[in-house]
């Protein structure tokens, strides 16, 4: 891979769609408008699709001239004015694909020096659009195609004294074996499971605003249903259908397919948490547990002793009900050993203080270690019966656990270690509650029941009814809705194909034989029983083959030379887009939640580190910078002016906790975070300042309205003099100083600049040495270290000797 490589941005943006009487042109466009590209479809063919891509890149003019061609060759009578030829129908973002099917086709939309550019196939399995693709993807150019996942993604910012952390959730569905809660189990012959979903965190240290200098850092971690033959009959709806194996898997054939799955993407090692009940009055869940273990004990016989795959049972249910036990302690040990195993990825090296202060953990850490930086090898892979609510709460905590040696290896905090009950994990606990709220919606048809606050058991009583709610919620949707969800999905993702003279998608009783392509087969095809693993795999553990330098991955890659101001590759001009007027309230850095602004305390006294661990009734967190309430604050600063006063952050915060330190606010139907603030009449908005407005005196110190002393008046003169004095004086007053009759210093400022006023500034000449520290400060923020010299380095020891030892 070359040296310096850049991301190759697609030239086609924005998409507008005009029509003809007999064909559709799709004109895309890069966000500045200087690119364009053309794609003309045949409209009058009922059968087959006729597209036309010309691979010619036209420019804004050359746009133009064709568009006006077009509309006068088009209208109806030559000459005649005000009848269009050409009609705009809709602006876009992007072709999702072509669905075709016997007598019709479908264009669907998304509405609403040299360098080396670097553009790379996207994983497949969860590309959502694949199969609408496939029609068009060997026509068209690749910068009309447009990949789009399922799943969730959230940001927030960590403000650490000022310094700018972004972390960011990502969570990719997988589109293979995909469906509803109770219709899709298990795992299909192919080695895929269902609700499988790839959660990705990224921390990013926004304090140095550079795509290829930034420090990043990544955790991966994967959920997904017991990979084996089950499956829960739903007609009899009860609320727990029995737990049946379909299919007797001695040689734990689908269960190899699945981990080679995974020993390819992500290496090894896999570990398996295993959060389903081991101990039943009735079989229910253990039957899962039983053949899992059965399954992984005979795979692990033939692996190297070094890859195996690790195995965690634990009966989270059953701890929860105990009150002797810890769940959230048991699961953070769990964690530490997990995160040590697999590392996790950061593409800079290890710091310098790392070394001079070793932590045990740190150098206990696994992973891959390279000359840029650490790399993750091998995956968690979490589940329990559902993928839901006790599979997200051991999310969150290997994420917490990952977190904080994220956090440690840029260089932010002393020690990996977070703690609860700080605007760090607070933070972070709602970016997962947000992601396990959108997945459980996804395939369970509601929100979470129980979230780390009820196995902090610190959530209020009323959670209890909402956890019923909710529960009723799911039977709902599993009872009435689900079916019409599944077909929607087979019928997007090209499981099931429409046929002329066969049966509809909605007259099949089942859809088992399209997602078992085995069964349509007479003699399907088996691997070994011994060596199940694929050949090419086995050979670069622990690291994963999808990332290792080969002929058959370089395949996967397009490299092409640009000049490095060329706008395919300017990452800086696509993020910020100065060509484009745009509002800064409508910015997402001002939109995602921030530790400073939404759980930091406002109270004058208080420790801004977002890793201070605060008591319940200092949270200062703002209903208005909740995810679900972001539309609402852009409103309300809109109208700030002439809506009357809200109630107070602190005020609003310490009315909305109970004793527990749990958030009454949380209680909405819609999110977890989502209660509006009520905005009051104007007559009693007196009222409600004096019921929720905390009392001046405790928060500044002083109360106005009691009077101010002599020695106060005085000082606050003086304070007014200094500000009218910034500007020059008559040069006739040669004194810098005088006392006016009423005892207040009069001053007169001596400016560094040979002109100094509003309109010119002269700025006073620099020294080597100063110009010289200036330009190593550049340097720097691009990565361009300058070498340490004896005096530095005996500096910096002398620093760290006073500050640690």
């Amino acid at each position: 891979m070359p040296a310096a490589a850049a991301p190759i941005i697609s030239s086609v943006q924005k998409l507008v769609l005009y029509e003809t009487r007999a064909r559709y042109f799709l004109v895309g466009s890069n966000h500045a408008e200087t690119k364009y590209r053309v794609l003309k479809i045949d409209r009058t063919e009922p059968k087959d699709l006729v597209i036309i891509d010309d691979r010619h890149v036209y420019t804004q003019q050359e746009v133009r001239e064709l568009l006006g061609r077009l509309d006068l060759g088009n209208r109806t009578k030559m000459g005649q004015k005000g009848s269009s030829g050409l009609f705009r129908a809709v602006s876009a973002f992007g072709v999702v694909g072509i669905y075709e099917s016997f007598k019709m086709w479908t264009y669907l939309a998304i509405f609403t020096l040299g360098v080396f550019g670097i553009c790379s196939e996207p994983y497949m399995k969860y590309v959502w659009n694949g199969e609408l693709l496939d029609i068009i993807k060997n026509t068209v150019h690749r910068d009309w195609l447009l990949y789009i996942i399922h799943g969730f993604c959230g940001q927030s910012k960590l403000l650490i004294y000022g310094r700018p952390v972004y972390v960011t959730l990502i969570a990719r569905r997988s589109s293979k074996f995909a469906g509803t809660r109770f219709l899709k189990r298990g795992a299909n012959c192919e080695g895929d499971v269902a609700n499988e979903v790839e959660t990705e965190q990224i921390l990013c240290d926004a304090s140095v605003m550079s795509f290829t200098a930034g420090s990043y850092s990544s955790y991966v971690q994967v959920r997904g249903s017991v990979p084996l033959y089950w499956s829960q009959d739903i007609s009899t709806m009860m609320p727990k259908p029995p737990i049946t194996l379909d299919q007797a898997d001695p040689f734990a054939h689908v269960a190899a397919l699945h981990f080679d799955q995974m020993l390819q993407r992500f290496g090894s090692p896999i570990i398996i948490l295993n959060l389903v009940k081991e101990r039943e009055k009735r079989k229910h869940e253990r039957i899962l547990s039983e053949e899992l273990v059965a399954a992984v004990t005979y795979l692990n016989q033939f692996l190297p002793p070094e890859h195996t795959i690790i195995y965690i049972p634990w009966d989270m249910a059953k701890y929860t009900k105990s009150k002797l036990c810890n769940v959230l302690d048991r699961l953070n040990v769990i964690a530490e050993s997990v995160v040590k195993k697999t590392g996790f990825f950061v593409n800079r090296p290890d710091s310098y203080c790392s070394i001079l202060r070793p932590d045990e953990k740190w150098n206990e850490l696994g992973g891959c270690v390279i000359p840029t930086g650490r790399l993750q090898t091998g995956v968690l892979r979490t589940n329990c019966v559902d993928c839901l609510d006790r599979t997200n709460t051991a999310q969150f905590m290997v994420g917490k656990c990952a977190l904080a040696y994220q956090l440690y290896s840029l260089g932010l905090i002393d020690k990996p270690n977070l703690q609860f009950d700080t605007d760090a994990v607070r933070l972070f606990e709602e970016l997962y509650e947000d992601h396990g709220d959108t997945l459980s919606l996804q395939y369970g048809g509601s929100q979470l029941v129980h979230r780390v606050k009820t196995y902090r058991k610190i959530a209020p009583w009323t959670q209890h009814s909402k956890d019923i709610m909710q529960t009723l919620s799911r039977y709902y949707s599993n009872a009435f809705s689900d079916a019409d969800r599944q077909d929607s999905i087979n019928l997007f993702l090209g499981v099931f194909h429409p046929t002329e003279g066969k049966p509809h998608l909605w007259e099949l009783p089942t859809d088992f034989y399209l997602h078992h392509k085995n069964t349509m087969r007479l003699l399907p095809t088996r691997r070994s029983y011994t060596y199940w693993w694929t050949p090419e795999v086995i050979k670069h553990l622990p690291l994963p083959y999808d990332e290792v330098i080969c002929a058959a991955n370089l395949k996967k890659l397009i490299v092409k030379k640009f000049h490095k101001y060329e706008e395919e590759i300017d990452i800086h001009n696509e993020f910020f887009r100065p060509y484009e007027l745009s509002s800064f309230d409508d910015t997402f850095c001002l939109a995602m939640t921030s530790s400073a602004r939404d759980f930091m305390p406002k109270t004058v006294g208080i420790d801004p580190s977002p890793f201070t661990v605060r008591k319940p009734d200092e949270t200062g967190k703002s209903v208005l910078g909740n995810k679900s309430n972001r539309e609402e604050a852009v409103l309300q600063r809109k109208t700030a002016a002439s809506a009357p006063p809200p109630p107070s952050e602190e005020a609003v915060s310490s009315s909305s906790e109970d004793d527990s330190g749990t958030d009454r606010e949380e209680e909405g139907s819609v999110s977890q975070r989502s209660t509006p603030v009520k905005m009051t009449d104007t007559g009693d908005s007196t009222k409600v300042t004096e019921n929720v407005v905390q009392p001046m005196k405790e928060v500044y110190g002083i109360n106005l309205s009691d009077g101010l002393s002599e020695e106060d008046l005085s000082i606050y003169s003086r304070f007014v003099q200094l500000g009218q004095s910034q500007h020059k004086q008559d040069k006739s007053s040669q004194q810098l100083c005088s006392r006016c009759p009423d005892g207040v210093i009069k001053l007169t400022p001596i400016s560094a600049f040979s002109q100094d006023n509003i309109y010119e500034v002269q700025p006073p000449r620099v020294d080597r040495k100063s110009t010289e520290i200036f330009q190593a400060h550049i340097q720097a923020s691009q990565g361009i270290m300058q070498p340490l010299g004896k005096e530095d380095t005996s500096m910096y020891r002398e620093y760290i000797r006073n500050r640690y030892l």
